[in-house]
C-alpha cells in the first residue's frame, strides 16, 4: 500500500487551504470527477509554454514532436489497459466513445427486431445513445433482470440473451450501486449468441486493474477525469476489426485520405478514422501522465484503499438508524444513502454547510428508482486521497441528526 497522506500532497486542490462554507474541504463526490496531482497539471501548461503545435498538420520541427506525444500517450494508455496502441480512439470522454459505438457500429449493422441488452442501473450515457439507435433501426431495447441485490448476473443475462442479441452494454461497475459486474463470463455468453459486448468503465478503470485482452469485451469506454486527468479527454478502446468495419461518425481533416467533387470520401485506418478535426492535444498530455501516476501508485493498491475506506464507513454506519445504505455489499468507494425523512438534495445541502462534497439526485441513472424505492439519494464517493479521517467527517455529520433546517441556519 502508499501513504494516503504523502499522496495528498501531489494535489493542490488539497493543500488545505480550500475551504466550502468556511470549513476545511472534505471531498466525497469523486465518482463524478476527480482531483489532478500537480504533474498533470504541470503536463498540460507545458503543451501550451513549449510543445504548442497541431498534429498531422504540417512537416516541422515542433509538429512532429508533438505527433511523438500523442503516440506515446496513445501507447501508455494501450499500456494501461492492456490493449493493442491502434485499438485506442481519443475521444472527449465516455459519453462521447459510447455514442460512437452507437452510431458508428450499431447504426450501420443493426436492423428491424435486433436487440440491445442493457439494464435499470446503467448512466444515462449507456442508455439515451441504444435508445436513439433502437429508434432509427427498429432494434428494441431490452433490460437484463436485477438478482435480490440489484447486480447484474451472468445467470440473468442467460435469461434474457437470445439469437436476437445484438449487443449488450453494461456499466462494469454501476455509478449509483457500484456492484462490479462480471463482465468477462457475459461477454462469454453473447459472444456464444453472435453479439457484442460494451463495456462503460467510467467508474471501473480509475480504480482498479483492467486487463481489455483478459476480459474479452469488444468495446471498452472510459474518461480521464474520473483518474486523476483533465476533462474533456478519454478513450474508446474497441477490437481493431470492429473499428475497421465501423463508419466514421464526424468527418472533417485528419481523419481521410481524400474526397472529391463526386462525394467520395476515403477514411484512415482506426483509430484516425474516428479523430476528425484538431484533438484535445492538452488533454491527451494530461492523460498520459494521469495514467503514469495511477501505474506509480498501482491500480491494486487504489482498489485495496477504496475497499479499505468503505469497509470502514460501514462499521462506522451500521449503529445509525437513520441511515438508508442501498449498497452494502458493493465495496467499490461508493456508499450510496439517505437519512430517513430528509430529501436527498436537503441532506447534501446540509452536508455542504459542514463543507462536505457529496452528491444527490439521480446521479443520471434515472431508471433505478423502482429497484432500490427511491428517486433520489445521496451518493458518497472515495479515491485514492481520500482519508479515513474524511470519512469520520461524514459519519459525525450524519450521526448528529436533529433538525435539518436548524442545523443549517444555527
Amino acid at each position: 500500500m502508499y501513504d494516503v497522506y504523502k499522496v495528498r500532497k501531489d494535489f493542490p486542490m488539497l493543500d488545505g487551504t480550500k475551504k466550502m462554507q468556511g470549513k476545511n474541504l472534505v471531498f466525497l463526490d469523486n465518482a463524478s470527477t476527480t482531483f489532478k496531482p500537480q504533474r498533470v497539471i504541470d503536463a498540460m501548461t507545458e503543451y501550451y509554454t513549449t510543445f504548442t503545435a497541431n498534429s498531422h498538420r504540417g512537416d516541422y520541427d515542433l509538429l512532429y514532436n508533438m505527433d511523438v506525444k500523442v503516440s506515446e500517450a496513445r501507447k501508455a494508455i494501450a499500456k494501461f489497459i492492456n490493449s493493442e496502441e491502434n485499438e485506442v480512439v481519443f475521444t472527449s470522454g465516455d459519453t462521447a466513445s459510447i455514442n460512437l459505438v452507437a452510431f458508428g457500429y450499431a447504426l450501420k449493422f443493426l436492423k428491424k427486431d435486433d436487440e440491445i441488452l442493457i439494464s435499470e442501473t446503467e448512466h444515462a450515457s449507456n442508455v439515451i445513445p441504444w435508445f436513439k439507435v433502437a429508434q432509427m433501426t427498429g432494434a428494441k431495447v431490452k433490460y437484463i433482470p436485477l438478482d435480490e441485490n440489484n447486480k447484474i448476473t451472468p445467470e440473468n443475462v442467460k435469461k434474457v440473451v437470445c439469437s436476437a442479441t445484438k449487443i449488450c452494454s453494461v456499466a462494469q461497475v454501476g455509478n449509483v450501486l457500484a456492484h462490479e459486474v462480471d463482465v468477462k463470463n457475459i461477454a462469454k455468453i453473447v459472444h456464444e449468441v453472435g453479439g457484442i459486448m460494451v463495456v462503460d468503465g467510467a467508474q471501473s478503470v480509475p480504480h482498479m486493474k483492467i486487463d481489455f485482452k483478459d476480459l474479452d469485451c469488444d468495446f471498452l469506454a472510459f474518461s480521464a477525469h474520473k483518474m486523476c486527468g483533465p476533462t474533456g479527454i478519454g478513450a474508446l478502446v474497441g477490437k481493431y476489426d470492429l473499428l475497421d468495419s465501423m463508419d466514421a461518425v464526424f468527418g472533417g481533416g485528419g481523419m481521410n485520405i481524400g474526397f472529391s467533387t463526386n462525394g467520395t470520401c476515403v477514411a484512415l485506418n482506426p483509430p484516425a478514422k474516428f479523430e476528425a478535426g484538431t484533438m484535445n492535444l492538452s488533454g491527451i498530455l494530461g492523460f498520459k501522465a494521469a495514467v503514469e501516476y495511477l501505474e506509480e501508485i498501482g491500480m491494486d493498491n487504489v482498489h485495496k484503499h477504496d475497499q479499505e475506506l468503505f469497509d470502514y464507513a460501514m462499521s462506522k454506519l451500521e449503529d445509525n438508524e437513520n441511515v438508508i445504505i442501498y449498497n452494502k455489499t458493493s465495496r467499490n468507494g461508493i456508499i450510496t444513502f439517505n437519512v430517513k425523512n430528509v430529501f436527498s438534495q436537503d441532506e447534501a445541502t446540509l452536508l455542504n454547510h459542514k463543507g462536505i462534497a457529496v452528491r444527490s439526485g439521480q446521479h443520471c441513472a434515472k431508471m433505478i428508482d423502482e429497484a432500490i424505492g427511491t428517486n433520489a439519494t445521496v451518493r458518497a464517493s472515495f479515491y485514492l486521497y481520500t482519508t479515513k479521517e474524511d470519512v469520520d467527517a461524514l459519519v459525525d455529520a450524519l450521526n448528529e441528526g436533529g433538525d435539518i433546517l436548524d442545523a443549517y441556519f444555527n
